[in-house]
């Protein structure tokens, strides 16, 4: 584990443990590395270097009031990448991680990746335009971010007990230690952040960027994502990838990193491989 300070002040915390090819991870919001856990450890027994970081605000790193957007999150990842003298890394990112890494890989370029992986991702563009008619309405948005201003810690328990990992469906099974972990990341952030965040992960736009990507790319997305709706996020990407690779999960929900990890980290496995 350790620390690294970005151009413009910011420090950025990470895990690195192991060696040979390393994999990269970008957690979603509100969370931090913490929340790619069972895949670090799942990852670094079959062989690799496992990298994780926190996001600026995010975790522990700094809580600073700028630079919460998707060019300052690509580029604190690629600083991270240049310090560790990264090569041949296969990036995997997840919700608003997987956007981290769309950007980072259209505006830093491939020379460092050799493959990647968008999980349950936001791109290509969350809100709804005119352009965009399949998005979902600003005023979604406009909600969550007026529920981190008013009562951030009740929000984020309410969001992993229904949504985000599916609990609210039909015979689910909710897990108590999962609901306070995510929390628990959530509250370790900023809220300023976290608050600017929603903007960065749902009115960018990743077409120009998922056009330029030709490294392999697997696109992974559960078809009753409750978060990152399936129909105008997952395919869409796959179709703007040179060469992407889409995979369906019926029935898997937005956190399914966590809640389907033996089928995800399985599936990752294989395509690196492959």
């Amino acid at each position: 584990m350790g620390t690294i300070t970005t151009t413009d002040g910011v420090e950025i915390f990470y895990k690195d443990w192991g060696s040979g090819q390393p994999i990269v991870f970008s957690h979603g919001w509100p969370l931090s590395a913490d929340d790619w856990d069972t895949q670090l450890l799942f990852f670094l027994h079959e062989g690799y270097r496992v990298i994780a970081h926190d996001r600026r605000g995010h975790g522990r790193s700094s809580q600073v009031a700028d630079g919460h957007d998707m060019d300052h999150y690509a580029d604190d990842l690629a600083a991270l990448t240049a310090h560790l003298d990264l090569h041949d890394a296969v990036h995997i990112g997840h919700s608003t991680g997987g956007g981290e890494v769309v950007r980072y890989l259209g505006r830093h370029g491939e020379s460092r990746v050799a493959k990647a992986v968008l999980i349950a991702a936001v791109p290509p563009l969350m809100v709804q335009t005119d352009t965009n008619p399949g998005g979902l309405p600003k005023a979604v948005f406009d909600g969550l971010q007026a529920e981190v201003a008013a009562h951030r810690s009740d929000f984020y328990r309410a969001l992993p007990s229904g949504p985000f990992y599916g609990y609210n469906r039909p015979g689910a099974e909710p897990s108590e230690a999962v609901i306070a972990n995510w929390w628990r990341q959530g509250m370790q952030g900023s809220a300023k952040a976290h608050y600017d965040g929603i903007v960065a992960f749902s009115q960018t736009d990743f077409t120009d960027d998922l056009k330029t990507i030709t490294v392999p790319v697997l696109v992974q997305h559960g078809d009753d994502d409750q978060i990152v709706p399936y129909a105008n996020s997952g395919p869409l990407s796959a179709e703007l990838l040179q060469n992407g690779t889409l995979k369906t999960y019926e029935g898997f929900p937005h956190g399914m990193p966590t809640t389907h990890a033996d089928v995800i980290n399985a599936d990752i496995l294989e395509f690196i491989r492959s």
